[in-house]
């Protein structure tokens, strides 16, 4: 029965159009480093047959909704590296602050908490877990982005 709540047969669910209006409109996206003909929402991607992970995403101003399984991490790990050469990265990620992946790169980006459940494109259901959004942005004076301290947790 847990397994219902991780695991999903697909993942490459599309993101929900809401989600990425907002975001595009704050940064103007460039590139979708992790996508499909179908469910890109950049005019230029990366394809699973292109590998994102193999390919140069800095200068640009990218967006990612990698998959959700276990490469996650790895999607992660580029995202901040190429932050460091100059992209700014916007990850659509799941809030999983239990893992790895979240402590070693989640959190060296700025985190945005999504209220509820969101609904992919493609999916028949709510996710069954809470989302985020992580942003990676390239230093500034060779200084990377710290998070400011959420003062009710002093």
């Amino acid at each position: 029965m847990t397994n219902l709540h991780f695991s999903s047969a697909r993942d490459d669910y599309g993101t929900p159009p809401e989600i990425f209006a907002g975001l595009n409109a704050e940064f103007g996206f460039e590139l979708d480093v992790c996508a499909t003909a179908e469910n890109t929402k950049c005019k230029k991607y990366f394809s699973p047959e292109q590998d994102g992970l193999q390919q140069k995403w800095a200068p640009r101003v990218c967006f990612c909704n990698p998959p959700y399984g276990r490469v996650i991490g790895r999607w992660l790990e580029k995202a901040y590296l190429e932050s460091i050469q100059g992209a700014l990265v916007s990850c659509l990620v799941p809030a999983r602050t239990d893992t790895k992946w979240w402590h070693q790169y989640a959190k060296r980006g700025e985190i945005r908490y999504l209220r509820g459940r969101i609904k992919f494109i493609g999916a028949e259901h709510p996710a069954p877990f809470p989302s985020a959004v992580v942003i990676f942005r390239p230093p500034i004076l060779g200084l990377e982005f710290v998070p400011k301290p959420d003062i009710r947790s002093l």
